[in-house]
């Protein structure tokens, strides 16, 4: 099979190409998994943490990529379900032990076990793969392979965040960052929250219109102060900055969340300048995500196919990696880049 590789770390800039095009033996299925033609893989900030080394791959070669979609096509001993044929989302949980009290109180992403696609086992950017069969997610029918891609990864994490905010009907939600995450995060708010004013942070002028365009109450920059104070933020950029600022426009008791695997120490200096009175006073909380669940991936597959949400997507050959790679480092992103196998099926 064909399969873009990482070899080693390196940094992502204009010019770099740190995967490599490989043909590579293709997988087989051990007990309990189930192997899997990919049609299609979403790209996440995430590999940029991976091959620039901020959650480095244990080990290497690595094929990265944990937004897949694919049909299963053959099963390993002891599987039965889901059948032969069916289209299933492999997402960011790739494996975890099921037996430790976090696991077993349904907090499997905290799991000490657990196990990350396309850096602690082999992902998505590569034409086959095999996955561990409770960790596959069947894909709704309405739902197309370019647009379940991204679901995956950005919209699973993007419900768990908003869970986290704790937010209710009519209260004021901040985003901070319009990348591939908040995009469905806003959707998504819009439907389960119709009464709550939603406020944009973004440095990129096209995005806060896209944000307005999408139905948020107001947009502006990073360090921008908007009309209301937001009950909660969710904040998915990969820096320090937003988060200071975010921090002081909350209100009070109000709740920041940041959705980040991983945050870049260009600015983290910022940190030390944290305003006490002005930023953390008045019971503001910090709260961090960390991984997903299966039950976040499929409920918020579930949601989108209920309200008809879906991504704004680019799709690129599986060659062009490096290319999408660059272009999430380097420039703005407008909604989410998927790297395609196969013509894309669903969506019917």
């Amino acid at each position: 099979m064909r399969a873009m590789v990482l070899r080693e770390i390196s940094q992502v800039t204009e010019t770099s190409e740190p995967l490599l095009l490989e043909d590579w033996p293709q997988p087989r299925p051990g007990p309990g998994e189930v192997l899997l033609r990919v049609h299609c893989c979403g790209v996440c900030h995430t590999e940029l943490d991976e091959i620039e080394g901020r959650a480095a791959p244990p080990a290497l070669p690595v094929i990265p990529g944990h937004e897949a979609v694919g049909e299963i096509i053959e099963h390993g001993a002891g599987v039965g379900e889901p059948a032969v044929g069916t289209r299933v989302g492999v997402a960011w949980i790739f494996s975890a032990c099921g037996e430790c009290s976090l696991c077993l109180r349904g907090e499997e992403n905290l799991c000490p076990r657990f196990r990350a696609t396309g850096r602690d086992a082999h992902g998505g950017y590569a034409e086959y793969m095999s996955v561990p069969a409770a960790f596959v997610h069947p894909l709704p029918e309405a739902i197309a392979d370019e647009d379940a891609a991204p679901m995956l990864c950005a919209g699973a994490i993007g419900r768990r965040s908003l869970r986290l905010t704790g937010i209710a009907n009519g209260q004021v939600l901040g985003l901070t960052g319009f990348g591939g995450s908040n995009h469905q995060v806003l959707d998504l708010a819009r439907c389960l929250y119709p009464d709550s004013p939603i406020l944009v942070w973004a440095r990129d002028p096209q995005q806060r219109r896209q944000a307005l365009e999408a139905g948020a109450r107001w947009a502006g920059d990073t360090m921008e102060r908007a009309p209301l104070e937001a009950d909660a933020i969710i904040d998915t950029t990969p820096v320090w900055k937003p988060v200071l600022a975010a921090l002081e426009f909350l209100a009070p008791g109000g709740r920041l969340v940041i959705n980040a695997i991983r945050k870049e120490s260009r600015d983290r200096h910022l940190l030390a300048d944290l305003d006490y009175a002005q930023q953390l006073w008045k019971e503001k909380e910090i709260k961090s995500v960390a991984n997903v669940t299966r039950a976040d991936v499929r409920e918020f597959l579930q949601l989108a196919a209920e309200h008809g949400l879906r991504p704004k997507t680019e799709t690129l050959p599986l060659a062009e990696a490096n290319r999408a790679l660059r272009e999430l480092r380097t420039g703005p992103i407008r909604g989410a880049k998927v790297l395609k196998m196969l013509p894309a099926v669903g969506g019917r």
